[in-house]
């Protein structure tokens, strides 16, 4: 029996009740055959309130009512057994006539609790938006402290030369070494042993879930904006990276009202990244950038016109960033390049967390504390470039 059938149950009992004190009354209280057939029924009642989510569960458990099952309830159906209308027993001597009678939820003492509200097993979560890089840039792995790669740094140019006569050496090819250090991050957090023992919830297995996602929220931080000290470099810090500035203050759109600076961010670069390239920008840039019109009326934002095919800002597609900046006099609201080979994120311990029950085992709690390490810093600067908003 579930609840609203042991509601339904309570009410119909009640009313029957009544009515049989009545004709039993009229009667002299002589109908011994209603009454232990009133009293098996309410036997049934109380055994399924007991049942319905109120009691212990499981084989061999003790018969606890629990807090649902109070000393009201009880005393409700001692009355119906051993009180008259007028004169209630010790159990029901807080309770009167017109409580027995006025059954509902509303109201603890009168069947309130009988009717407990229903417990959902999920927990409602606000969206939260982090940068995801990862997805456009090269990630690498690491056993190691740092990871480094050689990295070309000039190269020599052929000339011409005659059939025969000497020739000299071109110089120019030069390589280096590019080192990325991993950083590392941590959140702790205290949890009480009972709270451990008595949630509804698989605490480590939502908490595990909370530090990824805090770890993605920051590392993602850290990929745009980082000043590399003691933290990912983001590719808005490295100075490197060119930019190409917007045509008229403070907006996307030059004076015309058209999108001239992204073409030439666009062209700026040089053809293989440009092929290959994907525009960084927050959501309220895109909102400003999808009403932006070519030299022919055309919006430079474009649908996509089949499934797996995506949106696209002058034929590349975009992915939007969060922590890139809205756009404003000064700032740098879009980038766009080939990230694959401009930016590299390396992960030495992806997420590892300690359950720590010592550390504050006098005060009753268990500590949890997750550490990652992971790096990241512009390779190739010549591959990106920003968007700098006129003044």
């Amino acid at each position: 029996m579930d609840i609203e059938q042991v509601k339904e149950a309570v009410d119909e009992l009640g009313r029957t009740w009544t009515a049989f004190q009545d004709e039993n009354n009229r009667r002299g209280g002589r109908d011994r055959e209603a009454l232990a057939k009133m009293n098996t029924r309410m036997d049934q009642l109380e055994s399924a309130i007991r049942r319905a989510g109120h009691g212990p569960a499981g084989p061999g458990a003790t018969q606890d009512p629990g807090p649902a099952y109070g000393a009201e309830a009880k005393a409700y159906f001692d009355y119906l057994r051993h009180g008259t209308r007028d004169e209630p027993n010790a159990h029901t001597a807080a309770l009167t006539r017109e409580d027995m009678k006025a059954l509902s939820v509303g109201n603890d003492p009168t069947a309130g609790y009988l009717a407990p509200v229903e417990f959902a097993r999920e927990i409602i979560k606000s969206e939260i938006e982090f940068s995801p890089l990862r997805t456009v840039a090269r990630v690498r792995q690491t056993a190691r402290r740092s990871l480094q790669m050689p990295k070309r740094r000039g190269t020599f140019g052929a000339v011409w030369t005659a059939e025969s006569g000497p020739r000299a050496e071109t110089e120019g090819l030069t390589y280096g070494l590019e080192e990325f250090p991993t950083h590392e991050m941590y959140a702790l957090l205290d949890v009480s042993e009972q709270m451990m023992e008595d949630s509804e919830f698989s605490l480590e297995t939502e908490l595990q879930g909370e530090f990824s996602e805090q770890f993605a929220v920051t590392e993602g931080t850290a990929f745009v904006t980082g000043n590399g000290a003691g933290k990912p470099e983001g590719i808005l810090q490295n100075s490197e990276v060119g930019e190409t500035v917007s045509g008229s203050a403070a907006a996307l759109a030059d004076a015309s009202g058209q999108a001239n600076g992204l073409i030439d961010l666009y062209h700026d670069l040089k053809t293989g990244y440009a092929l290959q390239g994907w525009w960084l920008l927050n959501r309220a840039s895109l909102g400003a950038l999808r009403k932006l019109k070519d030299g022919q009326n055309n919006y430079i934002w474009q649908p996509g016109l089949a499934n797996g095919v995506p949106n696209t800002i002058l034929g590349q597609p975009y992915l939007e960033v969060p922590d890139m900046p809205d756009v404003a006099a000064g700032a740098t609201p879009i980038v766009f390049g080939d990230l694959r080979r401009a930016y590299t994120i390396v992960d030495r311990i992806s997420l590892s967390i300690l359950r720590d029950p010592f550390t504050q085992a006098t005060s009753g709690n268990i500590r949890f504390i997750a550490r990652r390490r992971v790096g990241g810093q512009v390779v190739l600067a010549e591959a990106i470039r920003k968007l700098k908003v006129s003044a």
